[in-house]
């Protein structure tokens, strides 16, 4: 900055602007909060149908955040603004003092161009007061002290304009259309966060190799502070660089193979930072600006090469970047533009002789996050974990290719009963891709982890939460959607197919997802199994669509479906507890206080019961099937199937579905299980809040289930479920039950669990994979 800028500085209209900026915030400010209050809200209560209940609803979502990001975004520039007009005026001063002091003196300060400026001593003394010049005579140290401390002014002013203008800038390029909504308190702030991104950029220019343990952690704490943090994202990405980033951490997470000695400090915060770089790396594309564009083009177009290094086997970019992405919210853009090459290069080499990735010459090991089972070798699944984590990004992946505008909705919109109608990623990676198991020497023998992950990003995709939700954030409410129910209609497809039993056997890592997806969607398999056949199916009296553009299978698609998923232990319990808790939830709705919601509710159970029995008879042929002549497995096997209802312990109503937890797993693993209606949190005058209370206690206590059971008392416990189903709902309405009696409810619901004739377990669906 030059020394006249400053020194003579009007900054009037800088206080102008900032004024303008700050009734810009408030009055966006009153622009957003409207916008939520009566755009959105109306948006969300209204029930709208073609076009309408997709596009113009989407629209209004996005305007209204609009909204909401431009009001952060003029309230910080504002304040940024304000930070700095205050700073400057004080160096200003500054600056006017320490000249008047070097005048005091003697000296003369000249502003010469370009930020540059002199202090020279005046060629004549003060005759007046000192004739002889003796005691007016000027020091060197004099001039150099009025010279640094004028120096050291500017250096800050400078300093403090450059960093505001650097941070302006870089909020306004994050978003190229619209507005970033990145927020700061003040200009510091913002100064901070890209001073300590070139610190730690710094870090990760040098070689791997020479990084102490000391710098790895100082890297880590410092991502893990601004891992949300947009500036600092953006500066350490860009000046780090692509190539640099995927060969530090090549570096890190495995050098030279592992010639150097086991450092357990030095692996613990590697694997943090295998976490902080990726989530701090996700962060950085968020943004739309040149350099990052530039950084994601680059990173693309190195994916298929190797990196040239020592490292890690000498890995390609995919095989880097992959594991890195496995942690953070990446664009979704990105996502897909990454991931479509991924897979155009991916088909090239796949089912060749020797795997591309998986390989005795590969012996690197990039993840460091269960690394038992995960090596990080096959750069497919840390690219389907990302997807995992990112559902936008996995439902536009994976998206229907003949309902990709969104406009049709479920009554106009066709089931999916052709390959062509399969999204090509789909088809390709679960009925072409040659998976590999990626373990370790410790490792669970013959897992594929590569296919887990496939379920994580079909979860996302079909349900419109991370796979690893908490029940806390779940509890946001029901996110499906009419595309992402078109992802749904594919795996129903597939899955429900006459190749469905031989490609879950196949593919049993994907059970659990698969019925995580069956439950998300049990309202919708049940709204299909009503009726008979496609034509006299319940259209939405007793089963109420939740959303608009609910998804759509077509009778025999859904039977077939939950067939395959009953099948399966696991999918079988998850299914069969999302169905326990979505009738009884529709009993709620349906409270018998008119003739009209009894009638609903005998439906609602007797539909529940068709849907168990295809569950269970489909679960008990394939552990005929399965186990043969060994009666003591056959039992051991129906008794771990009828034991499901534990599921259901700890189950967090709230927003119109279930979050329930999987006992055994993670703390984030969970399941989710629509509700016919919004139901408040705890709700325990509910017949469901009743289920979940009582279901509770029972996991509380020391109570255990049969070791084993035989086929008859297998039917025999899921007979009795739906009994007390029937029970709970009329217990306290006798003359309803009288009315019951005389309809043979309890008759229709049993036929329908078990079947009647030549169907008495032999019901409806796929046989059992035989071998």
């Amino acid at each position: 900055m030059d020394l006249d800028a400053l020194r003579y500085g009007n900054f009037h209209q800088l206080g102008e602007a900032i004024a303008d900026w700050e009734g810009m915030a408030k009055n966006l400010k009153k622009l957003a909060t409207e916008a939520d209050r009566n755009l959105k809200g109306k948006a969300d209560k209204a029930h709208w149908a073609g076009k309408n209940a997709t596009v113009s609803r989407e629209f209004i979502v996005k305007t209204v955040g609009e909204f909401s990001d431009a009001h952060t975004q003029a309230d910080t520039v504002a304040k940024i603004l304000k930070d700095t007009h205050g700073e400057l005026v004080d160096y200003r001063t500054q600056l006017n003092d320490a000249i008047e002091r070097a005048h005091k003196k003697h000296l003369t300060v000249i502003d010469t161009g370009g930020g540059s400026f002199t202090v020279s001593a005046n060629t004549r003394p003060d005759w007046a007061s000192d004739p002889s010049g003796e005691h007016g005579a000027i020091s060197q140290q004099d001039v150099n002290n009025a010279r640094d401390e004028i120096q050291g002014i500017l250096s800050k002013a400078t300093e403090s304009d450059s960093t505001a203008a650097k941070a302006l800038r870089l909020i306004v390029d994050q978003a190229k259309y619209g507005f970033s909504g990145a927020s700061y308190g003040s200009r510091d702030a913002a100064a901070k966060a890209i001073e300590e991104a070139d610190k730690m950029a710094k870090i990760l220019a040098k070689d791997p190799h020479k990084v102490t343990n000391t710098e790895l952690a100082t890297l880590n704490s410092a991502l893990a502070k601004y891992k949300n943090d947009p500036l600092f994202a953006e500066e350490f990405t860009t000046r780090v660089g692509p190539k640099k980033v995927l060969t530090f951490w090549a570096g890190i997470a495995d050098p030279y193979q592992g010639e150097f000695n086991y450092d357990p400090e030095r692996d613990k915060q590697a694997k943090q930072l295998q976490k902080n770089l990726g989530m701090t790396l996700g962060r950085a594309t968020l943004s739309d600006s040149d350099k990052m564009t530039a950084w994601k083009a680059e990173i693309i177009k190195l994916g298929p090469n190797q990196l040239g290094i020592d490292d890690a086997s000498n890995p390609t970019g995919y095989g880097v970047m992959s594991n890195l992405m496995r942690f953070g919210d990446y664009d979704d853009d990105f996502l897909y533009d990454y991931g479509d090459n991924l897979f155009a290069y991916d088909k090239q080499v796949n089912g060749q002789a020797i795997h591309p990735w998986v390989n005795n010459a590969n012996t690197a090991d990039l993840n460091l996050w269960g690394n038992k089972n995960d090596r990080g070798r096959d750069p497919m699944t840390g690219f389907l974990e990302a997807l995992g984590h990112n559902p936008g990004a996995s439902e536009q992946f994976f998206a229907r290719p003949d309902y990709s505008d969104t406009t049709m909705t479920a009554m106009d919109r066709d089931t999916v009963d052709a390959d062509s109608e399969v999204n090509e990623h789909l088809r390709y990676l679960t009925k072409e891709r040659v998976w590999m198991p990626d373990t370790a020497m410790d490792g669970k023998d013959g897992y594929v982890a590569g296919r887990n992950a496939l379920g994580h990003a079909l979860e996302a995709a079909t349900t419109g939460y991370p796979s690893d939700a908490d029940a806390k954030t779940v509890v946001a409410g029901d996110r499906r959607t009419a595309n992402s129910a078109g992802v749904m209609e594919q795996i129903v497809y597939l899955y429900g197919s006459k190749d469905g039993p031989a490609m879950l056997h196949g593919q049993p890592e994907l059970a659990d997802s698969l019925g995580k997806i069956g439950g998300a969607y049990i309202d919708d398999i049940d709204r299909d199994i009503s009726g008979v056949s496609d034509y006299q199916k319940n259209l939405g009296n007793d089963f109420p669509a939740r959303y608009d553009g609910h998804a759509t299978f077509g009778n025999q698609g859904a039977i077939n479906f939950l067939s395959v998923l009953g099948q399966n232990e696991d999918s079988h319990k998850i299914v069969t507890a999302a169905q326990h808790i979505y009738t009884l939830s529709l009993l709620d709705s349906y409270p018998p206080s008119t003739g009209e919601n009894v009638e609903h509710a005998r439906d609602a159970m007797v539909v529940g019961a068709e849907a168990r029995g295809i569950l269970d008879h489909s679960r008990a042929q394939q552990v005929e099937a399965t186990y043969k002549d060994d009666s003591e497995a056959v039992n051991k096997a129906l008794a771990r199937s009828a034991d499901w209802k534990k599921l259901i312990a700890g189950a967090v109503v709230a927003g119109g579905v279930a979050a329930v937890p999987l006992p055994g797993s993670t703390a984030a693993a969970l399941f989710l299980a629509p509700l016919a209606a919004d139901q408040v949190q705890n709700a325990t005058n509910t017949l469901l809040g009743h289920e979940i209370d009582k279901v509770t206690d029972a996991a509380e206590s020391k109570w255990q289930a049969p070791a084993q059971l035989d086929s008859d008392k297998f039917f025999g416990a899921g007979a009795n479920d739906l009994g007390q189903i029937y029970n709970s709902y009329l217990e306290a309405h006798p003359d309803v039950a009288q009315t019951a009696d005389r309809g043979q409810w309890a008759e229709n619901i049993k036929t329908a669990y078990t079947g009647t004739g030549a169907l008495e377990n032999d019901y409806r669906g796929l046989p059992p994979y035989s071998g």
